[in-house]
């Protein structure tokens, strides 16, 4: 089936630009049109902060629908010009349309007791909207921000906080970084700027049709703000890596004398088939998070997922396509450097293998030694979620987050809702009792009960924490009340009592996550064992790359806790407060890198395992195997850590983390695993690495990715070293 696809993209490759072109046009002017809203859909089944939302939603409270604030600063706030601006600015926003309510903190003295701080110097006004934020206009919060623009200034200062105020475009530059990156690094792989070009051209359709495919997946589906630049940050980066191994294979081919039509059949064959291997482990470990049975997360799955399928599509049909037309001009524009022969890269890299081989017990201990090293912090990971105070300081959400703090203490910003089921009139007189009870607990600065309609069977107690929202004490809280406080103060009166708001919600999801994340994994482990069991004919192959990859892993989540929990370096990358990991980031982290050790793991040891079956020699297997692999698994290593590592310099947390930790795991992958403890323990095993028992030969299926044997005589998976070929050394760069 490769080979029809890739005979016919070739010999009717303008019409496969023209369909592919027309779908990027056509996808796009539908994401525009009729893209779905990015929202945050936390729905998680059976906690008690769910329970808590039931409550609300049940008594209709408005509890459900989106909040906000208007959050006033100034000297003095008791000055009336000043309160005569805000007052009117609040008289106006309560007019604006999709308002239902205004909560002014000038409106009453006992209102302004909880609403403007202690020294007069700040205030905040609650926004109570009409619906809930999926249905209400994306622009909203923009023209509230508009309609205060005339009220700001001469001493009073006005920001805003809530879902509403966030900013709605919250990347771009990391994405063209990446792409300037991958540049550099390919035309120092190809040593050509047209052979350099095809991978950039394939990533670009790739992407630009996935991102719109996720834009529109948010009519139907809960897709989080940030699943954009994270398709992006994986497209970019499969999409760039797939290309460079099918085009390595094809100028090879040429340069062993085939015509452009079978060069690029036959590096479809193989490249392309370890290419779509490869893709399809990612989406398998992507949706995978299925499992995990959280709205969002599915949201998170199926964009990412769509973006690798696309890119695959790309690489096997458009990507021969583009290829028929430039035919032997692949090496055209070729760079100066790109004279020197590439024999020198073989020597370096077998050299290498050959001394680690000598020291393999030695080099096996340092690899595991710094991989354990670094894995130690995960012992200490505190998972969460980032607040509005890990914003940048340009967002009003962040100078609203540190006014409120300033003016009212870091757990105002950490309020929880406690939601009480009132069965009866009896049952409500235990409120005040229950309140009571609230505010004695350590760690709580204040608990207020909120206005209750009087036919309503449902109450709610406003908590304020002494401490902020990330703080552990602060979790600490949230479960001291469920287990001691509330249990004691409702006793047999019959109310029902659950702890709700973001705060809990946060915690709730970090502790199903933390949960359900153990399972996830040995999942993924489990199938990518299976994997290479059929692909490579052996156990310990597998099992050694499991654990590696498992270790390599937990490397990179050590790295994270380093950086943005304990804030070692966090300056660097711009992060000026601390805080816990996301609670979804190990979790997505695994999936996607799972899959990306998978390719290297497949294009690296196929090739050794090629060599073995030729020569029977295990130890010139291993060398031979990572001379002729190495300089294009660096390449491609060296472009993902450039695609990943730019959108560390973004200004969304999660998206730092995410690109942090995907691109500290794949340089980790690609030095120490790839590097040093590959050779080593492929050496101490020696041909115990291939034993592979007859009964198991019999039972389990054999997964073929080299293509067929006449298409692999002096190469698996398009990875061969080119000996002849105008290519540069990157690792000479």
């Amino acid at each position: 089936m490769l080979e029809r696809t890739a005979r016919f993209s070739v010999q009717r490759r303008r019409l496969v630009l023209a369909i592919w072109l027309i779908v990027l046009i056509g996808i796009s002017l539908l994401a525009a049109s009729f893209g779905g809203k990015t929202s945050m859909d936390f729905k998680l089944p059976e906690s008690d902060s769910q329970q808590a939302l039931e409550l609300f939603k049940r008594a209709g409270t408005g509890q459900q629908n989106e909040v906000g604030k208007v959050v006033f600063a100034a000297r003095d706030l008791s000055d009336p010009a000043l309160r005569s601006r805000a007052v009117e600015f609040l008289d106006r926003l309560a007019k604006f349309p999709h308002i239902a309510s205004v909560t002014s903190p000038f409106a009453n003295e006992l209102v302004g007791k909880f609403q403007i701080s202690p020294s007069n110097t700040i205030a905040f006004a609650g926004i109570q909207f009409d619906d809930v934020f999926q249905k209400l206009p994306l622009d909203l919060g923009t023209r509230i921000e508009k309609l205060a623009k005339p009220y700001r200034g001469d001493g009073l200062r006005i920001e805003f906080a809530g879902t509403m105020f966030q900013e709605r475009e919250i990347g771009g530059a990391s994405e063209l970084v990446g792409i300037v990156a991958a540049v550099v690094i390919l035309l120092l792989a190809f040593g050509s700027v047209l052979a350099m070009g095809l991978p950039i051209l394939t990533a670009i359709f790739g992407i630009g049709i996935g991102l719109g495919l996720v834009e529109l997946l948010a009519n139907w589906v809960s897709v989080p703000d940030f699943a954009s630049q994270l398709a992006a940050m994986i497209g970019i980066g499969v999409g760039i890596d797939y290309a460079l191994f099918i085009v390595t294979r094809y100028r090879q081919l040429l340069h062993e004398g085939r015509e452009p039509e079978a060069a690029i059949v036959v590096a479809i064959k193989t490249s392309g088939k370890a290419v779509l291997f490869a893709g399809c482990t990612v989406v398998i470990s992507l949706l995978g998070m299925f499992l995990m049975r959280l709205s969002f997360v599915t949201g998170l799955a199926i964009g990412a997922s769509l973006a690798v399928l696309v890119t695959m599509a790309a690489s096997v049909t458009l990507l021969p396509a583009i290829l028929g037309f430039v035919g032997y001009k692949i090496d055209s524009l070729a760079l100066p450097w790109a004279k020197r022969s590439g024999s020198s890269e073989r020597t370096v890299w077998y050299r290498w293998s050959r001394f680690v081989q000598h020291h393999p017990i030695v080099m096996a201990i340092v690899g595991l030694a710094v991989l354990v090293g670094l894995a130690v912090p995960v012992l200490d990971i505190q998972l969460g979620a980032a607040d509005d105070g890990n914003l940048p300081e340009r967002s009003t959400l962040r100078r609203s987050y540190d006014l409120l703090t300033e003016g009212f203490g870091p757990g105002f910003n950490g309020q929880m809702l406690i939601a009480l089921r009132v069965p009866d009139e009896s049952a409500a007189q235990q409120i005040p009792a229950v309140q009571e009870a609230i505010s004695k607990t350590k760690g709580v600065q204040l608990a207020v009960p909120l206005p209750r309609t009087p036919d309503s069977d449902v109450a709610a107690i406003a908590v304020i924490p002494t401490t902020s929202p990330q703080d552990r004490a602060t979790v600490d809280l949230i479960h001291r009340l469920r287990d001691d406080t509330l249990p004691a103060a409702v006793g047999t009166s019959g109310l029902e009592a659950h702890v709700g708001g973001i705060t809990a919600l946060f915690d709730d999801l970090a502790t199903i996550l933390g949960q359900r994340l153990p399972f996830f994994i040995l999942g993924v482990l489990a199938v990518s064992f299976l994997l290479l069991l059929a692909v490579f004919r052996s156990i310990l192959v597998p099992l050694k790359a499991v654990i590696v990859n498992l270790l390599s892993i937990g490397a990179a989540y050590g790295l994270l806790v380093l950086v943005f929990q304990k804030g070692y370096g966090a300056g660097v990358i711009g992060m000026d407060r601390l805080g816990p990991i996301e609670a979804f980031v190990p979790m997505m982290a695994f999936a996607i890198l799972f899959g990306l050790s998978m390719d290297y793991e497949v294009f690296l040891l196929s090739r050794i395992k090629e060599e073995y079956d030729h020569s029977g020699n295990n130890a010139e297997a291993v060398a031979d195997g990572l001379s002729h692999t190495a300089r294009v698994i660096t390449a491609a290593a060296a472009i993902m850590v450039c695609v990943f590592g730019s959108f560390v310099f973004g200004d969304v947390r999660v998206v730092k983390e995410f690109g942090f930790g995907l691109a500290a795991a794949v340089l980790i992958d690609a030095t120490i695993v790839r590097m040093l403890l590959v050779p080593a323990t492929m050496e101490l095993l020696g041909d115990a690495n291939w034993w592979f028992p007859r009964w198991l030969e019999r039972i389990v299926p054999r997964i073929q990715i080299e293509g067929d044997p006449e298409d692999r005589a002096h190469l698996t998976n398009g990875l061969a070293e080119e000996t002849d070929a105008p290519t540069a050394d990157p690792a000479d760069a």
